[in-house]
């Protein structure tokens, strides 16, 4: 299934005092972890029950160690880590700097490959994501009725570039 997406306006303006428009990733509902645990006991020897078990497990010891102030790495998925958010309620000294000033979120970063000249290669969990606007795709959104998906010059299915490469 293609990854459906929606184009909408900017509120604020470029430059120029226009306001632009952008793609927006559709969320077309939400996968609970019974049914994650499910899909993934049919591709193993383990019960669904077992799945979910090894991923309530596995949000208690990433919880753990984010709170420990460690970065957490799972092979071949990606990074979590936790940030401070400001929400520009800075000080005028260091000794006034406080923990309140902000809140704690997670940051998710999949892993990567890496080019020869640094570009990102490929990036785990978005690698051959076939982009569709919602509104010009089949009513399957498939795409299995001829109708191509947009892409990106050159052939990139729609892959955002790593605003930090």
């Amino acid at each position: 299934m293609p990854v459906l997406y929606e184009s909408f306006q900017s509120a604020l303006e470029d430059k120029n005092g226009k306001k632009l428009f952008y793609p927006r990733v559709l969320r077309a509902g939400n996968v609970s972890t019974s049914q994650i645990a499910k899909e993934i006991a049919a591709y193993s020897s383990l019960s669904p029950g077992d799945v979910k078990n090894t991923l309530d497990n596995l949000v208690t010891v990433v919880s753990q160690h984010l709170q420990s102030s460690e970065s957490v790495t799972i092979d071949g998925f990606g990074t979590f880590r936790l940030v401070m958010k400001s929400g520009g309620n800075g000080v005028e000294t260091a000794d006034e700097v406080s923990a309140a000033q902000s809140s704690l979120t997670v940051r998710f970063l999949p892993c990567s490959t890496r080019n020869l000249d640094g570009t990102i290669a490929t990036r785990s969990l978005v690698t051959g994501a076939r982009c569709v606007r919602f509104d010009r795709a089949p009513s399957s959104a498939s795409g299995s009725d001829g109708e191509e998906p947009d892409q990106k010059p050159g052939g990139d299915s729609g892959e955002a570039q790593d605003p930090a490469a």
